[in-house]
This record gives structure tokens, sequence and C-alpha cells, in this order.
């Protein structure tokens, strides 16, 4: 039988393979009982070593890195989230943990936070674009796209932006917070956990309220009432960034209004209609150089007439058309996105046949 391991082992195994995510530019790293540690590197899952997590080691790991007192409440809860920090190479590194169960059986991944906030070339995120956002006086942006797609990134340029300019108050809402913003002589920002600062986004927002905010950034908006108050906050004259897990613009429209009762779905996308100002839908496509990147491809909806009709009836339909004939109005189909980079060398055909809608486009 083996001894079981101090709390000092595990936690030279976890800072171990934490280490070698950030030197090897891994998106995360995962710990599932049965598996080996694993790494995402550019979408591909590469194991540290060929043995597998045994329970035991897995809970060992997780718990020597939680915070204090904050095990037990995970497994009550069954899941936790949080931040921490590990020095790497002579610089601060940050990682966003996800803790959770399957069945007797504890596993976490550790997302791995660049060491700064990215410029716009190095993500792929046009700068005309994230300039445009950042213009808007208040409303609503939404960011959607599947986990893992970089709408944390991308906002957190954005709201650097904010930043960078001067003379915005900003707050932030996250769970838990990623990047950390640089402390600018102009602009004021304020960044607030849930689960530590506040207990709900919903509650970030209505004392953040009181704060007397330029700009919001809503980590999420996955219920009811925070999605009432972001409105709110868009109609009374502030600017608010969140997101939604949804994989298109309309898709996000849809989901939006499908988080309150059927009865007052009219109601609510007639108040969209009027603060939307925009939604970018993210995707991260594997890049055509094995050890490259993943390439950025966005679909990207403004603000219309024809958009505000399409949301205020829920007509979604016309959400794409207006997308497919908005492109004098900086919207972008994903089409359109997909076949630039495939042009520009930078994702295989192979790659933009699985991720185009009307594959005929591509040669045209």
């Amino acid at each position: 039988m083996n001894a079981p391991r101090s709390r000092s082992d595990a936690l030279d195994s976890i800072d171990t393979w934490l280490i070698e995510a950030a030197r090897a530019g891994a998106s995360d790293l995962h710990l599932v009982v049965a598996h080996p540690p694993t790494l995402r590197v550019h979408g591909r899952l590469e194991p540290l070593r060929p043995a597998p997590l045994d329970a035991d080691e897995a809970r060992a790991a997780l718990e020597s890195v939680c915070p204090r007192g904050a095990f037990a409440t995970f497994l009550e809860a069954r899941n936790l989230d949080f931040a921490l920090q590990r020095e790497i190479d002579g610089r601060s590194r940050r990682f966003r943990a996800n803790f959770f169960c399957g069945g007797d059986a504890v596993g976490a991944c550790f997302r791995v936070i660049p060491d700064g906030i990215p410029e716009f070339a190095w993500a792929g995120f046009p700068r005309d674009i994230a300039e445009r956002l950042a213009s808007f006086r208040n409303g609503l942006v939404l960011f959607s796209g599947v986990a893992g797609a970089g709408k944390s990134t991308s906002l957190a340029m954005i709201i650097n932006l904010f930043n960078a300019r001067g003379g915005v108050r900003i707050v932030t809402i996250e769970e838990p917070i990623e990047y950390v913003f640089p402390v600018s002589s102009s602009s004021m920002i304020s960044q607030r956990e849930v689960g530590r600062d506040v207990a709900t986004f919903a509650d970030g927002l209505k004392y953040g309220l009181r704060q007397n905010p330029d700009v919001f950034l809503v980590g999420e908006i996955r219920d009811r009432e925070t999605a009432q108050l972001a409105l709110s906050a868009a109609e009374t004259g502030h600017l608010v960034f969140s997101t939604l897990h949804t994989r298109d613009a309309k898709g996000a429209v849809s989901r939006f209004a499908d988080l309150f009762p059927q009865a007052a779905q009219s109601d609510i996308r007639s108040q969209l209609a009027l603060s939307l100002r925009a939604v970018v839908s993210q995707h991260l496509l594997p890049s055509s150089d094995p050890t490259g990147k993943r390439e950025l491809a966005l679909e990207i909806l403004f603000a219309s007439s024809a958009v505000a009709a399409a949301v205020r009836l829920g007509k979604l339909e016309s959400i794409d058309t207006a997308i497919q004939t908005g492109r004098s109005q900086g919207m972008l189909p994903l089409d359109e996105s997909v076949k630039r980079l495939f042009l520009d060398g930078r994702i295989t055909e192979e790659t933009a046949r699985y991720f185009m809608t009307d594959i005929g486009q591509l040669w045209k």
C-alpha cells in the first residue's frame, strides 16, 4: 500500500505541472483521475507523463493548492473557482482554477493567464474593431463563444484601451479575476471577484451602479437577474461589456431572451433592441503551423435598424442576413473571417471547410 503523500510533496507536483504549462505556452492544465496530467497546447492535448493520476494523488494535489479553508466548501458544493499566482522564471504568473467532482473523484482545470494583457496584433483581434467598441458612450456589448475561445482576453484588451485612454471609471465583476489591470494616473478601475468581494454577478452590478462607473465588465451573463441588471445599466447611460456561452451572434440574442419567462420575452427583446450595440462571436481555429498558436476567427454584428427590428421581433434568421449585408457598416460574417485566414495561409483548407457554413464561398 502506498504511503499517503505529504502536502509538501503534492504542492511540489502541482507547482511543477503549472511551471511546465506556463513554459510550454499551454492554455490549460487538466488533472483528471485515471488520466495523466495533461496540457492543452494550441488546442492539442499533450500528456506530461505516462502514469495516470490516482484518486489520492489528485486529491492531495488539489488540496495543497486550494485557498485555506476552501477545500471543505469545494467538497460540499462540488465546484470551486479561484485564481492563484506563482513566480515562474522571475515573473509572476496567474492561473484560473476550476475544481470539480466526478463521482467520488476530484479533478481540476487550470487556465494559464498570459503574464500581461496581450497586444491586439498578437491576439489577432482587429484594432479598428476594438476602437469602435470602445467608442460607444452607453449600451450593451456582448462577446459570445464556447469556453476557451479567447473572450476574456479580447475583453481585457478592450478594457485596457479605456484604462490607458484616461478619464474613465471602470468596474469589473469577474469569477475569478484573471488579468490584473495596471494602475492608470487618469482612469480609475475596481476589480471585484465573485465569491470574495461580492456574492454574485448580479450583486456586483447592483452595488456597482452606486460606484459612479462609466464602464462595466461583467464576466458572464448566466441568469435572469444579471441579464436584467445589465440591461438596466445599459439603459441608464453605462457601457456594459459581458459574455454569453453561445456559438454565434444570433445565439447570443436568443440566449439572452431565453433567460426570461416566455411571457416577458417580448418586452426583453424590445429593451435589448434599444440597448444592444454589438455582438462579437469568437472561434479559435487550429493553425496551419502545427507548432503555432490558434488563429482567431470572428463574427461581428453591429446594431442597425435591421438588426434592431430582428431582435425586437425575435427573427433570428434576419440577424444572419443583416450580418451578410452589413459589411459596409463594419459587420463580418464568420465565413468571411475564416476565408481570410485560409487565403493568408494561417489555417488549412480542411479547417476552413469544417468551420464555414457555405463552403462554396471559399474560392470566390
